[in-house]
């Protein structure tokens, strides 16, 4: 039998009872049913519940054919921000080689841009760029999100100064709105290839519809077996109950936040998978960070971040809980070897894995700051494949609509992205916001 991700919330005792969790099995209950019936708040953005099982075999064939269409490429840059690029770049981090960027590729190398406004790293990038073979895959329902929007506008005009408007249109791919906006617009104009963005998925939960797919198919990934995985998690979580992974998260999480755990920090033990932290805080943070609730969202690498966290995660305000995200098998066997001299004194653990010792530093800490008051929850990951990752995708995005309708939040909005938004194009003068740009900068005399 297929080994499956599993959780254990065996050490929060020191906050909470199981007493406490189990209190929240009815409002967990209700949970699962607003979701399943769609009667919740943000009922228009479910349409990543049952993605895994009803994603249409035409689609994935055809997200296959324009990965490999893009497969000529030395570069393919991914535009977008937020949900738009966090999901691809976790998955593609974890399933890359860890120094794939100084070895020869057997495909493109996938690239980002539009996740920031760097101006020396678009400078840099397009400098990379420049007489290379590269593709563009643009990811953005509106194509006016200024970030995206602004790589878009010079990397397109890179590859058409390189190959011509006629080729370019070939190696732009645009992920859009079925039928409104910019973006839309000007794909229909070019004739670029385009998939949809679905009116009915927001952003952070995008990563199985082809705004994540594309970009990992592209980085020469299996979309099928992720999205096998995240089938069957779909249906391991399809109905209310102890044996619900889900749910049993997002009520121990609910638990200790209603025990004043205000801080919930993901952690991992192997460095592919910072990126899947970073998708993490945003699904979490994004759902539930508003009325004036919602746990902070952080994670940590360890054990490279034990040596800068750790003080302040072992002996800091209790505050804070862990989830603990554990890889039980490597890809490769790393042995450490045998040292007459032994001037470090390390001959006490010649012969193990290297992972051996990587499992006993994740068992120490957790002993550690478990007798330090902090509860921790694990979730243990078979390994890291498509297949667990879909699986882990899906735990974690199931137990967030969960999470924030015990929380009585609507898990599927993001009212407060826009605040910045409007700043900035004041200060920019964009044209509509005159008198928001004369209140501000009446402000800032």
């Amino acid at each position: 039998m297929m080994k499956t991700l599993k959780i254990e919330n065996c050490n929060v005792e020191c906050a909470v009872s199981q007493a406490d969790i189990a209190a929240l099995k009815g409002k967990a209950a209700e949970a699962m049913e607003k979701l399943h019936k769609g009667n919740g708040a943000g009922n228009d953005f479910l349409g990543w519940l049952n993605l895994p099982g009803t994603t249409d075999e035409a689609l994935i064939a055809d997200i296959e054919a324009a990965a490999r269409a893009l497969q000529g490429c030395e570069y393919v840059v991914a535009i977008g921000i937020g949900g738009s690029y966090l999901g691809a770049k976790a998955v593609i981090e974890a399933l890359s080689d860890s120094f794939a960027c100084f070895k020869p590729a057997n495909g493109p190398r996938v690239l980002f841009a539009g996740q920031n406004i760097g101006e020396d790293y678009l400078y840099e990038l397009m400098e990379l760029l420049k007489g290379k073979k590269f593709g563009i895959i643009v990811i953005s329902k509106s194509g006016t999100t200024t970030e995206p929007a602004i790589a878009f506008r010079m990397l397109k005009e890179l590859l058409e100064a390189q190959v011509g408007k006629a080729e370019a249109s070939k190696l732009i791919v645009a992920i859009t709105d079925a039928k409104k906006g910019a973006l839309r617009k000007l794909a229909t104009e070019e004739g670029y290839k385009t998939f949809v963005i679905a009116d009915n998925v927001g952003g952070r939960f995008s990563v199985l519809t082809p705004v994540g797919l594309l970009p990992i198919a592209a980085a020469g990934f299996d979309i099928r077996a992720l999205l096998a995985g995240a089938k069957a998690m779909e249906e391991k979580t399809a109905t209310s109950g102890d044996d619900n992974i889900s749910e049993v998260y997002a009520m121990t999480r609910n638990a200790l936040y209603n025990a004043g755990k205000k801080i919930e920090i993901l952690v991992n033990y192997n460095p592919k998978l910072h990126y899947f932290g970073e998708w993490w805080k945003q699904l979490y943070g994004e759902s539930e960070g508003k009325d004036g609730k919602g746990i902070f969202p952080a994670a940590v690498d360890n054990s490279t971040d034990l040596h800068s966290m750790g003080q302040w995660i072992q002996d800091g305000e209790r505050t804070i809980f862990e989830t603990v995200i554990s890889v039980e098998e490597q890809k490769y066997t790393a042995v450490i070897p045998t040292d007459e001299a032994n001037l470090d004194g390390l001959n006490y653990i010649a012969g193990k894995r290297v992972d051996e010792v990587n499992k006993m530093a994740e068992l120490g800490t957790q002993i550690a700051h478990v007798d330090g008051n902090v509860p921790n929850i694990k979730v243990t990951l078979p390994a890291l494949t498509e297949y667990h990752l879909g699986e882990l995708i899906y735990f974690f995005e199931k137990a967030c609509g969960i999470s924030g309708y015990i929380l009585d939040v609507n898990p599927f909005n993001q009212p407060g992205v826009e605040a910045y938004k409007k700043n900035m194009f004041a200060l920019l003068n964009k044209p509509g916001y005159e008198a928001e740009s004369a209140a501000i900068q009446a402000r800032l005399k």
